[in-house]
């Protein structure tokens, strides 16, 4: 079986369908899973998924695609019976942020809803049941695996089933640690950003349709192609100001401008549901002037002579300075993103070419020189220094240098046992049964063995 972060996999984009992903099929029932139906087109779904993000036509994917949908219907039905529940607010999150990804990928909203040949609205409508099964599926998987630990002991018994002669060979790894400073802006700075929110509301005041101000002047892209508009969501979902503002306003009522982490903001309230509001806004964000850059660059360069020189200690420093609020609290640190553990030792073939050249010449305990850099997440400029507190070589997998990986692996693989239990032990009362056309899948058999019906 695939991995558990795996099992629920769904990911419907549309940007790159050709001619020949557009060929209708005549749907039909491929497989039966207690009172739920998989069909044809649930599978070329995941098909075209598969051939959007460059694999090469595989008939066994279609085999593996199956396999995760009779996972997820066997999940999702043990859901409802144990009374796993998501909110309406939940699953239009997800859709949300699934129609936001196939627009951007998609070349706009008129291109995607031209190629779907219905409005996005529709198409969300359609797919409500279909990601509110999933999420129902995740969420009792979560509930199932949420126990699993894994001792010191357990860890050292994985590791010695391993095939010692192929144990893994870990390339060169880094632990390294950031100071970011943000360029913060003067009044009389921000002030240029606030009169042009300001005009843009003035706008929509004399008369312009504020879906029109929001898509073409917006600088929040992912709402701009909306029109600005958030579907309903709770408090929760917004940063403290745009939510005071948004849960204030009555239905129809445009807010004054009004300042964020973001930008300038001004929004309207277009629906209330009970704890959960529907806006649309558009946001003007602040963007570094030259004189803000060079006041930032100034401050940095000091706190990198004060750290070089011993005078504070890089963990302090990061601890008071540092505006990167994930590593200024773990001393500076940076986080491996792809490790559960949270552990500090990242494959240097995971860095972006700008850090690997910033830390590449270091030492241990040595600090790069300040660079100004972009977010690659928010596309925001700032500067940063690196320090390097340690440089692994390659080498072989063992308990004393990889244990942090080691153990990692041990959970998983101890997790992937308990769902495999799972599902055996749920296969034995729950009716499936594959059509025929997929009698080759290897994968698939598993789930073809005689059913005890009479357990149910």
């Amino acid at each position: 079986m695939k991995q558990v972060s795996s099992i629920i996999l769904f990911y419907l984009l549309i940007s790159a369908f050709t001619a020949t992903a557009q060929t209708k099929l005549i749907d039909r029932v491929v497989a039966t899973v207690g009172s739920g139906v998989i069909l044809q087109s649930d599978i070329e779904a995941q098909y075209a998924q598969y051939l959007i993000n460059g694999g090469t036509p595989n008939d066994q994917f279609k085999c593996m695609a199956l396999q995760q949908l009779i996972m997820t219907k066997l999940l999702a039905q043990q859901a409802v019976i144990d009374s796993v529940e998501v909110t309406e607010s939940e699953v239009d999150d997800d859709l949300n942020a699934k129609m936001r990804g196939m627009i951007q990928r998609g070349g706009g909203q008129e291109r995607v809803e031209n190629f779907l040949k219905k409005s996005i609205l529709q198409y969300k409508e359609e797919m409500r049941p279909i990601v509110a099964e999933q999420m129902k599926a995740q969420k009792l998987q979560s509930t199932i695996i949420q126990k699993v630990t894994i001792t010191p002991q357990e860890v050292k018994k994985y590791f010695e089933t391993l095939n010692q002669d192929t144990l893994p060979y870990f390339n060169t790894e880094v632990e390294i640690g950031e100071i970011v400073i943000n360029p913060e802006l003067t009044k009389e700075e921000k002030n240029v950003f606030r009169e042009k929110a300001e005009m843009y509301r003035k706008q929509v005041v004399d008369g312009t349709d504020f879906r029109t101000v929001a898509t073409f002047y917006s600088d929040d892209k992912g709402s701009a192609v909306n029109g600005g508009e958030y579907d309903f969501a709770p408090r929760e979902n917004y940063v403290k100001e745009f939510s005071a503002m948004a849960f204030k306003l009555k239905p129809g009522e445009l807010s004054p401008v009004f300042e964020t982490e973001y930008g300038f903001h001004f929004l309207q309230v277009l629906e209330r549901r009970g704890e959960e509001v529907k806006v649309r806004h558009v946001l003007v964000e602040i963007k570094p002037t030259v004189a803000s850059l060079e006041r930032t660059k100034a401050k940095i360069d000091s706190i990198y002579e004060r750290v070089n020189k011993g005078q504070i200690s890089f963990s302090a420093a990061a601890s008071y300075y540092s505006d990167n609020k994930e590593t200024k609290f773990n001393g500076g640190m940076v986080y491996n993103p792809q490790s559960q553990s949270r552990s500090t030792i990242i494959p240097v073939e995971m860095l972006d070419k700008e850090l690997f050249v910033a830390i590449d010449p270091l030492k241990e305990g040595e600090f790069s020189k300040p660079f100004q850099f972009q977010d690659q997440r928010t596309g925001k400029i700032a500067y940063k220094f690196n320090y390097l507190k340690r440089r692994i070589p390659p080498h072989e997998a063992s308990l004393e240098q990889d244990f942090s990986k080691i153990q990692e692996a041990a959970q998983e693989d101890k997790t992937r046992r308990l769902m495999s239990e799972w599902f055996e032990k749920k296969t034995k009362n729950t009716f499936v049964h594959i059509n025929e056309d997929f009698n080759a899948c290897e994968e698939l058999k598993i789930w073809s063995a005689p059913q005890d019906i009479a357990a149910k």
